[in-house]
């Protein structure tokens, strides 16, 4: 009898700890140069302490369109952070995601005043200098498939670069408050799609959207040319592409400001997808990161 309890106090163990794992987000990079540190215990821990905190506990609520920013004490001990949600996951996603990385950050970026990291799901990061409403693009991070297109690749680049770009200007004009996010599917042949994402965060200007998104594209040829998948990140901006559907669809489109007024545009909105747990899955992309 002993034994046979203990068997499922162990299993039941061993389920919740695989059920916590499956919940985990799927960890992409992160980026904390060690040009700026600070000491244990000091003031400087102390804020960044309040403001992971209040990260942490305002991704509960759900009128904030899966953004939010916060600063704590004064200089030079000041700290600003934020978290950004991908636009098509639900409230509780993006809550579970942000609860994570606030213990992630500083498990990989402990002594770190920059720290940024990012999920599958949501991205965060924190600094002693503000960043709030500003177009940063010092730190590129590329993702690709280690696959190739077969099929009329020059006409798939060219496909793909078109839809990202009609989707940028969708996601840029999003009002002030709202989602700076968009997808949109396009045919590539009769059987394949193609599926691509664009976001920024929501404290950009539409001028600042489109040059953060405008500068990642620019990367286009040298991180993704012939690739059946690919993503460039940058602090403020991300764009991907798959032939594969890797957002989901019906969150996306209730997520994304509606198109502007049809002209002889690329096909009509849908959805896109990444991978790894706790890891980059080098199976599914080869990384690239340019400082």
């Amino acid at each position: 009898m002993v034994s046979l309890k203990f068997s499922i106090i162990l299993l039941s163990l061993l389920s919740l700890a695989i059920i916590t794992q499956a919940q985990d987000p799927t960890f992409l990079y992160n980026y904390c140069p060690n040009t700026t540190t600070y000491t244990r215990n000091s003031t400087y821990q102390a804020n960044l302490n309040l403001v992971l905190s209040s990260l942490s506990s305002n991704a509960t609520r759900n009128n904030i369109n899966g953004f939010y920013n916060v600063s704590a004490g004064q200089a030079p001990d000041v700290v600003y952070g934020m978290f950004l949600c991908r636009g098509d996951v639900s409230n509780s996603v993006c809550r579970s995601c942000v609860t994570f990385a606030t213990k992630d950050v500083l498990e990989k970026c402990p002594i770190e005043k920059l720290a940024m990291i990012w999920y599958d799901e949501c991205q965060l990061r924190y600094s002693n200098r503000n960043f709030f409403s500003t177009v940063d693009q010092d730190f590129t991070l590329f993702m690709m498939s280690p696959n190739n297109v077969t099929v009329d690749p020059d006409r798939f680049n060219q496909l793909v670069e078109t839809t990202l770009n009609n989707i940028s200007t969708r996601a840029a004009s999003a009002p002030s408050g709202a989602k700076k996010f968009a997808v949109q599917q396009a045919n590539y042949t009769g059987v394949q799609k193609l599926y691509t994402l664009v976001q920024c965060s929501p404290d950009l200007s539409t001028a600042g959207c489109s040059r953060c998104l405008e500068g990642a594209l620019s990367n286009l040829g040298t991180c993704c040319n012939r690739k059946q998948g690919g993503r460039v990140i940058v602090p403020s901006c991300n764009f991907r592409y798959e032939v594969y559907e890797f957002y989901n669809a019906t969150a996306a489109v209730e997520a994304v400001p509606a198109p502007p007024p049809a002209t002889s545009s690329p096909p009509p909105a849908s959805g896109s997808k990444t991978s790894g747990k706790g890891k980059v899955d080098n199976a599914l992309f080869n990384c690239l990161v340019v400082i």
